[in-house]
């Protein structure tokens, strides 16, 4: 049972659930969970460019059976999205990487457990049967990094998501102000224990489940970084601003399974990834939480599957917050969607009934939007189902949006955020 709030009875959309977390959240969690980079154009980009992305509706075709089953990377899935690695995603609901999995796992899609997850691969691995797949960052330390691949290939993960956009932090004002990043003042510390004494839903149910500040995947990499301003200082020393594309064998040598380059945003660097050996990239920008003023996801996707063909799988992520992103970003190329804010909010509102109820909202608008554009099966959806049709608010938007062509046409949303 959904816990009834003022403003609904039960969430209808992940959209709702942003407002529940919001809620239960002490702010520099929520602002870690919810902000971006610098002025957050990016991320907000992210979400807009696909409200501009417009279906053509047809009607009176036989959409009586829908069929949203799948394969990505070798692993069948009863549709088209997998849980993105979220970092601290234990910090949102007790074992929340667990609550997560296991509602994946239900819902018959895969989860992905992130390097800085607070729940360990081997928690997760004990308390799920379906294998889940597993992020990698690059870390100078290659030998702790090796370990974590040897654990992840013993925890029967199939895929490794190799996360290539973060050699360096991005600049999180949010993070800043809340003081994430570490605060010395009197009346710094007093505003963050009031912060945490706000939302005793959250402290009592955190107080009572365990340790949430420990690092499951890295204890014995920074046993003395429990707190969120030692975890910062980890990381900026662990992340490694050298490695290149020649650096990645390494990768090969030591990982046995599936690998896909996540945080590719140019087609060159899409080329370079298929001819190298990789089996997939994720169409990303961090969720606008690196590099601010960078295309969004989905204006980056057309150009990469241009580039790379049928060489590699194409996976996008960034803004993705229903079934309707979804079914647009298959028709844009995509082979899945990954998902982070939207199970993230989720699991903050809820917990793992929340993440549960997002997934089947998300397979309820996917069947909606295939129905109504006439898809009753996932290979039906292509550019044909896009229009350029644009809304009353007439011919400016289209320049401002950067739509061309007439509708039924196939539409070049490459210029689309600019």
């Amino acid at each position: 049972m959904f816990e009834a709030r003022p403003s609904f009875l039960q969430p209808a959309s992940a959209g709702d659930y942003r407002e529940l977390a919001r809620r239960r959240l002490p702010r520099q969690f929520f602002d870690y969970l919810d902000g971006g980079a610098y002025d957050e154009a990016t991320m907000r980009n992210n979400v807009e460019d696909f409200r501009r992305v417009l279906l053509r509706q047809r009607v009176l075709r036989d959409i009586s059976h829908i069929n949203l089953k799948t394969e990505v990377l070798g692993q069948k899935l009863a549709m088209p999205v997998i849980l993105g690695p979220v970092g601290l995603a234990g910090m949102f609901a007790p074992r929340g990487e667990v609550q997560a999995a296991q509602a994946a796992e239900r819902a018959g899609v895969p989860f992905c457990e992130s390097t800085v997850s607070i729940c360990s691969l081997e928690e997760v691995r004990a308390n799920t049967s379906a294998p889940f797949w597993y992020q990698l960052y690059v870390m100078r330390d290659r030998g702790y990094a090796r370990e974590l691949l040897q654990r992840a290939h013993a925890a029967g993960c199939p895929v490794l998501v190799f996360t290539v956009d973060l050699a360096v932090v991005g600049a999180r004002y949010r993070d800043v102000r809340n003081g994430m990043t570490g605060i010395s003042s009197p009346f710094g510390k007093l505003a963050k224990a009031w912060d945490f004494i706000s939302h005793p839903g959250w402290s009592l149910s955190m107080a009572m489940r365990g340790k949430p500040l420990v690092f499951g995947n890295l204890v014995k990499a920074m046993p003395e970084a429990q707190s969120l301003p030692a975890f910062r200082a980890w990381v900026n020393a662990q992340f490694d601003p050298a490695v290149t594309w020649n650096d990645l064998a390494w990768l090969r040598e030591n990982w046995p399974g599936k690998i896909v380059v996540k945080g590719i945003l140019d087609p060159d660097d899409a080329r370079t990834a298929a001819s190298l050996g990789f089996d997939g990239v994720v169409v990303s920008n961090h969720g606008g939480r690196q590099l601010d003023g960078v295309p969004s996801s989905i204006s980056a996707l057309p150009p990469i599957v241009d580039a790379v063909g049928d060489r590699v799988e194409v996976l996008v992520d960034g803004g993705v917050r229903s079934g309707l992103d979804v079914v647009k970003a298959l028709a844009l190329g995509a082979r899945a969607c990954i998902i982070g804010r939207a199970w993230a909010y989720a699991l903050a509102g809820a917990g793992g009934a929340g993440v549960a109820h997002v997934l089947q909202i998300m397979r309820k608008e996917m069947e909606v939007a295939m129905a109504l554009t006439a898809c009753t099966d996932l290979n039906e959806i292509n550019q044909d189902i896009l229009t350029s049709a644009l809304p009353a608010t007439g011919m400016k938007d289209a320049a401002s949006a950067g739509i061309h062509g007439v509708a039924g046409s196939r539409v070049d949303y490459a210029e689309i955020s600019k």
